[in-house]
């Protein structure tokens, strides 16, 4: 289906947002009228301007406060109108949004509603526009898509049909099931937007929070099928009114925002992309530093051994069990010291990940490579950490593993068994961005997102898993993102013995991060303990956590550049990631940072 996006989705000059939108990909836009209002380019410019860029202009809107008036306003109305229309002409647009009036003269007579909508519409044939009539869902006497369509229908001009705004239908908890008595032509335009769900004025939930498909709480995909079932053929555009958006880049937002139609067309079987290949495991964390002592230093105490180095890069191999970390000292790493800079997924299928990878929207990355090297696919993460494609140990597949030679005997300590989460911290503008990437690209389930407390503010927290928990992914966005210490990346390594773990890690001249007396005090009231558990943690910074399914026990690492290490135990079944400990951990990163 072809594809739409209101300027107001997007940040910028109007210029900026028409050429974000191009290079997205997207089909068409609707201008809003802010937008153009505020341009130094005639209507005649930006028509031109779409039309260099491959748009087409698909609405112009919004028209406020038309109906059901006294008469005086509504002459002065059909005047207003007319100017917009001839202006229409000009900006090449066909179709104009007219939205539920919030006047307060309107009044409450569909009559008279029907009847100075039909008036409108036949002017609009007269310039070759169509009034396409919408629900606010705070229309002062008009907020629900049945009650506009009644009116619609009652109208009765082939001028006048209905636009459906997702936000505003399911806002208000309407059933989209009665779209479909509605007949596909007179459906003049399709709005979408998604939106957390919040209990909170309908008008600041819409003009702040709205979002885009897929990283909200709205069933959109039903409300789509619904629309479809009625043999509407027009645009899917996105009317997206979010702060965060207005404030961010516009040309990256234009791409996560065409992801979120793509996947909206997967979900309701409208197209057919690669089916997403979900990774089985984290195959390697890869660390870039300009310092690989510090590293080397607590990868040692937490028991991993220098294992291989990279034939042809400045890249060597630590391990331990299955987790393996590679550490980088190439040019790369020497701009912002240490840092997580990309994660290798064990893949059953790499080329098909990657081509279903590329055909929603992630940038492949170019490799520097030598003739020799395993061809591994590479795409970007919206945070710009590199993901891998990869096959460890399959002899029919090329195995990154080859391109190392070893350098000493692999010996397991036996502490760590493998990598059990990756915590990634986030722009603070792409956050939902990132989520809706990795449930996409990756085919990974997103869970609920979490509110943290920080002592600078909150830091919210979404977690990413596959269906077996081998690949868990904690998505981040930081309440001091200027606080690199704090808000850092960090590998969490799955034990069967946390406290073995510890202990060992603290004698091979390790530190862990202090927790406060007052934390184990808590714990003590909160749960109990065998003789001299609590004790334990105490003496060694393990914090706890419980849920219906099970234990978990954990302890942090002081922090090396801008990553930290987190040692894990996990019993029960718990699925949690400790998330009641992370305002102490976060309070005691600050302490220890002098934050």
């Amino acid at each position: 289906m072809r594809t739409s996006i209101a300027t107001v989705s997007l940040s910028g000059s109007l210029t900026e947002k028409l050429t974000a939108a191009s290079r997205a990909g997207f089909d068409g836009v609707e201008i809003f009228e802010n937008d153009l209002l505020a341009s130094p380019l005639t209507p005649e410019e930006v028509r031109a301007r779409c039309a260099d860029l491959g748009l087409t202009v698909d609405l112009y809107q919004p028209m406020r406060d038309m109906e059901a008036v006294p008469a005086e306003v509504f002459a002065t109305n059909l005047r207003r109108a007319r100017h917009k229309f001839e202006l229409m002409g000009r900006l090449g647009a066909d179709t104009v949004l007219v939205c539920s009036s919030v006047h307060p003269l309107a009044v409450d007579d569909d009559a008279l509603a029907a009847e100075q909508l039909r008036e409108l519409a036949a002017l609009a044939e007269e310039f070759g526009v169509r009034v396409a009539y919408e629900a606010l869902a705070w229309g002062r006497h008009v907020s629900t898509y049945d009650h506009a369509w009644n009116i619609v229908e009652a109208a009765d001009h082939p001028a006048l049909g209905t636009c459906l705004d997702s936000f505003h239908i399911l806002s208000r908890g309407s059933d989209p099931k009665g779209i479909e008595d509605i007949p596909g032509e007179k459906i003049f335009f399709l709005q979408l937007a998604d939106a957390p769900l919040l209990a909170m004025d309908v008008l600041q939930w819409s003009r702040h929070y709205r979002c885009f498909p897929g990283q909200g709480g709205f069933d959109v995909a039903d409300l789509v099928r619904s629309v479809l079932h009625t043999g509407y053929d027009g645009p899917l555009s996105l009317e997206v009114f979010n702060d965060v958006y207005r404030q961010a880049d516009a040309g990256p937002t234009a791409v996560d925002a065409l992801r979120s139609l793509l996947l909206l067309q997967e979900t309701v079987g409208v197209t057919t992309p690669p089916v997403p290949v979900v990774p089985t495991g984290v195959a390697f964390a890869e660390l870039v530093t300009p310092d690989a002592e510090p590293v080397a230093a607590m990868l040692g105490a937490l028991g991993f051994a220098r294992t291989a180095r990279h034939r042809s890069k400045p890249v060597d191999l630590w391990q331990q069990g299955e987790a393996r970390v590679l550490v980088n000292t190439g040019p790369a790493g020497r701009r912002d010291g240490t840092s997580l800079a990309a994660i290798g997924l064990e893949s059953p299928d790499p080329v098909g990940a990657a081509l279903r990878a590329e055909v929603l929207l992630a940038p492949v990355l170019p490799r520097r490579r030598a003739a020799q090297d395993a061809p591994l696919d590479a795409v970007a993460a919206p945070d710009g950490t590199e993901l891998f494609f990869c096959a460890t140990d399959r002899p029919e597949l090329p195995n990154w593993r080859a391109d190392f030679e070893d350098v000493a005997d692999f010996k397991d300590m036996g502490g760590v068994r493998g990598i059990d989460h990756l915590a990634l911290v986030q722009p603070w503008h792409q956050f939902d961005e990132a989520a809706l990437f990795h449930r996409s690209v990756l085919g990974l389930h997103a869970q609920e997102s979490v509110d943290v407390a920080d002592p600078y503010g909150l830091m919210r927290s979404r977690a990413v898993t596959n269906a077996d928990g081998s690949v868990r992914i904690a998505l981040s966005v930081g309440a001091a993102p200027t606080d690199d210490t704090v808000h850092a990346q960090h590998i969490a390594l799955a034990t069967d013995d946390v406290v073995t773990a510890v202990r060992r890690f603290r004698e091979a001249g390790g530190r862990v991060l202090p927790i406060p007396a007052n934390y184990y005090d808590d714990l003590a009231a909160r749960f109990e303990f065998a003789d001299g558990e609590l004790e334990t943690y105490r003496e060694l910074g393990i914090l706890y956590d419980r849920d219906a399914h099970g234990e978990f026990r954990h302890c942090y690492t002081r922090t090396v550049g801008r990553v930290f290490f987190e040692l894990v135990q996990r019993d029960g079944g718990y699925r949690g990631y400790g998330a009641q400990n992370a305002p102490v951990r976060l309070a005691a990163q600050h302490t220890v940072t002098g934050g």
